[in-house]
């Protein structure tokens, strides 16, 4: 007899389809959160889908539902159990798990197929087979996928159950470790290492800014710097550094509404932050599509041409606009002072990747105007930044693994592709997503990054599959908690 699965006949799609949708909103804990995967399923779609095909439809067993009213009440409760399934808030619940792999075993039996998926990108179909019990297997061309994959579905269950490592947490007697939550707090330990030491060596390049006296504290951190690109003005009898900004608006919460003033001043432009809604002829300077640019001191425009021709000569420079800072109230956005501007002028680090970027005039723009490499992306702060983190990985790795000998783990060599579990491995295994921890900070921590005026907050590299022209950026400060 041919046997339909549920998935053949029917599926409680509005609860599905609001689970998904809900999914996008959920941040603390979801895999989309680990690294950036731009084809990414919904773990509710996912988790619905595999159920569904393993699971018969009532249709399927005549002897035991005879009837199509049978068959309706009994797909009803199966129907109960995938709207439980998908909910967000149930991906760890035994109770709710147990249930749906009961399912699977009436209609398949004890002995559950192994799962592949060969092109499987963010990982979260094989996430969710593994989760119903199935032996799972993720295939995929891009090494950015496939180390994802191994975060995601191999390394947790290889140290599920067992103890952190670090110091802080062999002091604390008596915790039970489910899962890989003490893996999850081992990364959080040697992370947060990281961080301080990471400041120990490059925090005199983010300075605290000083408060106006009206203020209830005498300084604050920074979130972020604002810039806007320069050239020479194309008007021979004006030559200032003109800024390039597709807007002055700084907020437009209410309440805090902040834009800043361009105030020709001798050759140059210095910028003053104002209070209030910005007016409209300050909104912005931009004109149109492409690089177009009002001069704030002639009012000569720019050309796209003319930009182009600059940046590929190394002639875009950049103007600090303003820093925002969290104070006690919220944000606040100050006018640049020499303190600031001082503490950004950071030198290259010895090492950094200064490869071509490819050639992609209809996805990456950023070429055709002057930064056709790695590097230029980044000012000179932000990739001794990185690159600061990034060192920083190996050496919290080395620190993981001397830390799981101390804690009893075998001291051997052998890694996570030969099948380690020893003492090696778990540090592998931390520094690999620490890893993933410098991937995310350098999405929001490069030049093409933006400042959103509504929402106040920094806006990541990768808004879409593209590198854009950013005219005015904001470069975000890693030691601030706003932009962790």
């Amino acid at each position: 007899m041919d046997v339909k699965k549920l998935i053949e006949v029917a599926l409680p799609l509005e609860k599905i389809n609001a689970e998904s949708a809900r999914e996008k909103s959920i941040r603390d804990g979801h895999p989309s959160t680990l690294h950036l995967w731009w084809a990414r399923r919904p773990l509710a779609a996912a988790r619905a889908v595999i159920w569904a095909s393993l699971v018969d439809d009532p249709s399927s067993h005549p002897d035991k539902f005879p009837t199509g009213e049978d068959q309706d009440k009994e797909r009803k409760r199966l129907f109960k159990i995938l709207e439980d399934l998908v909910v967000w808030e149930n991906s760890n619940n035994e109770k709710v798990l147990n249930s749906a792999k009961a399912e699977i075993m009436k209609s398949i039996g004890k002995n559950l197929p192994a799962f592949l998926d060969p092109f499987a990108g963010g990982g979260a179909i094989p996430l969710e087979a593994q989760r119903l019990g199935l032996e799972a297997h993720a295939h995929d061309l891009n090494p950015v996928a496939v180390m994802i994959n191994k975060a995601m579905i191999e390394i947790p269950p290889r140290f599920s159950g067992m103890s952190p490592v670090n110091p802080d947490s062999r002091k604390i007697e008596g915790d039970k470790w489910m899962g890989a939550h003490g893996l999850a707090a081992d990364v959080r330990y040697y992370g947060e290492w990281m961080k301080k030491e990471a400041f120990k060596r490059i925090g005199h390049l983010y300075p605290k800014v000083k408060l106006p006296d009206t203020q209830r504290e005498d300084e604050a951190t920074v979130i972020a710097w604002i810039w806007a690109r320069t050239v020479k003005c194309p008007n021979p009898a004006c030559g200032c550094e003109m800024p390039l900004a597709s807007s002055f608006v700084l907020s437009k919460k209410k309440g805090n509404e902040t834009w800043v003033k361009p105030i020709p001043e001798n050759d140059h432009i210095r910028f003053e932050v104002q209070k209030g809604k910005c007016p409209k002829e300050y909104e912005s300077f931009k004109q149109g599509r492409g690089a177009a640019f009002k001069c704030p001191f002639c009012g000569e425009i720019t050309t796209d041409t003319y930009i182009k021709s600059k940046g590929i000569n190394n002639q875009i420079g950049a103007q600090l606009m303003a820093v925002v800072a969290e104070a006690r109230g919220g944000r606040i956005y100050l006018s640049p002072n020499q303190e600031q501007l001082l503490a950004s002028k950071a030198n290259k680090p010895d090492e950094y990747p200064d490869a071509l970027l490819p050639y992609d005039p209809r996805n990456i723009w950023c070429v055709g105007y002057g930064l056709e490499t790695y590097d230029k992306l980044f000012t000179n702060r932000q990739l001794t930044a990185l690159c600061t983190f990034s060192d920083l990985v190996k050496e919290a790795q080395k620190k993981a693994e001397q830390d799981a000998v101390i804690a009893g783990l075998k001291n051997d060599s052998v890694s996570l592709e030969d099948g380690g579990n020893g003492a090696f491995a778990y540090g592998q295994a931390v520094g690999g997503y620490l890893a993933f921890v410098v991937d995310k900070m350098t999405d929001y921590h490069s030049s093409i990054c933006s400042w959103h005026s509504s929402g106040e907050k920094m806006r990541n590299t990768f808004g879409r599959q593209a590198i854009p022209m950013v005219w005015d950026y904001a470069e975000g400060n890693p030691f601030s908690r706003a932009n962790a």
